[in-house]
């Protein structure tokens, strides 16, 4: 049952029970949790599929992929501000704020793509300028323009994904993510090797597998959320050529932060591997094992980060403060279960699940191996920080906060995070464990401050006061 509201709207009724706000907070997070193991899985086939052609093609294929996710990731927080202003429209029944949300992110999002295609064209130069390899960099060129017109689809998927989330309609996203992973493997099966009638494109091939897969999920969202009879109400397509920029602004306003926060976080991890590199090989390969277990992982607190975003959206959307304070805490338990879970795993089993990536039969297995597993001990140890840095910057963004938490990011990521990294691998000699353990700690104040921040939403003035 609704919380009964009083005449100024606060929400003064018993609302949900514990039991309920967890059950209601699980529904809509677990599809969205095995929608974010799928994306990555797209990623996952795109590194093992181009490395079977060889390891020049796999170098290439990397930096064509991570030149276009950077440019990507950083679009995605326009996309992601759909989520808290529908959410919170959806809240107080207002079909036109939301319709007006989606339409003018569509709108943002196809304005940002097209801007970027200039410095997506140019990669090569770039490359060069950075001292890579000439050789890699004109074949990374040549994956990224074609890849680059995947931009649009890509982005306007995560539009949709934030509209029908805040909608609570997550099944469909999970599947229509499946489809797209199921897709992108036959389109690399058929445009990297030739197969099928298709031309062999090689690394080019996977780019065009990127269009396609991206394509074909965006169409699958588009028609439900269209054709859908219980969406039609929210008209999104009728009369989408006239501006709104009153709710352009508010995407723009809202995304850019949230883009910069996440830059700011994978950036934190890609200067890890280049300072680790320095270190040496086999630490820097075993660097790439633990963070792929560490990234599996962590798929589990941003589904139920975006479900967080939401339930706290609607909350305030209907001036619910008793149900927006229960919402937050079970988030926060749910991630700190959850996190808590995946680091017993880690710390039981690290061997194991390393050994998932090595060949026994390579000569470097066994350093590798030695090497990753104390690696894995300390992801085991910051799993829950981790976990509660996502889930405090989710319950911000569903009360429309991203300026403050864009700085807490960037200090903590980079002012802690980085600093400490480079102090403990170098100056402190403890190598890649040291770096892993600076990164610990930039998660760890990432995690308080966001947290801190929520908790003193009433007295900053975030949300109005509980009856």
């Amino acid at each position: 049952m609704s919380a009964l509201r009083d005449p100024v709207g606060k929400g003064t009724g018993p609302g949900k029970t514990w039991l309920e706000h967890a059950k209601a907070t699980l529904v809509l997070g677990i599809p969205l949790i095995g929608a974010q193991l799928a994306q990555m899985a797209i990623g996952v086939t795109d590194t093992i599929m181009i490395g079977w052609l060889g390891a020049f093609e796999l170098a290439a294929g990397v930096l064509g992929t991570q030149t276009f996710f950077l440019i990507y990731i950083f679009g995605g927080g326009f996309s992601l501000a759909v989520m808290p202003i529908a959410a919170q429209a959806h809240g107080r029944d207002d079909v036109r704020g939301v319709r007006r949300s989606v339409r003018m992110g569509i709108w943002v999002i196809l304005i940002y793509s097209a801007v970027v295609m200039v410095p997506l064209w140019q990669t090569e130069p770039i490359l060069l300028a950075l001292g890579q390899d000439p050789g890699i960099a004109a074949l990374a060129a040549d994956y990224v323009r074609v890849a680059q017109w995947s931009m649009f689809p890509a982005l306007l998927v995560m539009v949709f994904r934030s509209y029908l989330s805040a909608l609570e309609r997550a099944q469909i996203i999970l599947w229509a993510t499946v489809f797209g992973t199921l897709a992108n493997i036959a389109l690399n099966y058929a445009f990297i090797f030739g197969n099928l009638g298709a031309p062999r494109l090689g690394v080019v091939g996977a780019a065009v597998a990127s269009v396609g897969t991206n394509f074909v999920t965006f169409f699958a969202l588009l028609a439900y959320a269209v054709w859908k009879s219980e969406l039609r109400k929210y008209e999104l397509l009728v009369r989408f050529w006239r501006p709104d920029w009153q709710a352009f602004f508010e995407v723009v306003k809202l995304g850019w932060p949230i883009g910069a926060t996440i830059l700011a976080e994978v950036g934190l991890f890609a200067g890890a591997a280049i300072i680790i590199g320095w270190i040496g090989t086999i630490e820097l390969a075993a660097h790439g094992i633990a963070l792929q277990l560490a990234g599996i992982a962590f798929m589990i607190p941003l589904g139920l980060s975006s479900a967080a975003t939401i339930r706290i959206g609607n909350a305030y959307g209907r001036q619910d403060w008793l149900g927006l304070s229960r919402a937050g805490v079970v988030s926060i338990l749910l991630v700190i279960a959850a996190t808590l879970a995946t680091a017993l795993l880690f710390l039981v089993v690290p061997s194991s699940l390393v050994s998932l990536f090595l060949d026994a039969d390579n000569p470097d297995a066994a350093l590798v191996l030695a090497n990753a597993v104390p690696l894995l001990f300390v992801a085991a140890v910051f799993q829950t920080v981790d976990g509660l840095q996502v889930i405090g910057a989710a319950l911000l963004r569903g009360l429309k906060d991203t300026r403050v938490p864009m700085v807490i990011a960037v200090f903590s990521y980079w002012g802690i995070g980085m600093t400490s990294a480079y102090l403990f691998g170098f100056w402190l000699d403890f190598g890649a464990i040291g770096v892993w353990w600076g990164l610990a700690l930039g998660l760890l104040f990432a995690a308080v401050l966001m947290n801190w921040r929520y908790m003193l939403r009433e007295r900053i003035g975030l949300v109005g006061a509980r009856a």
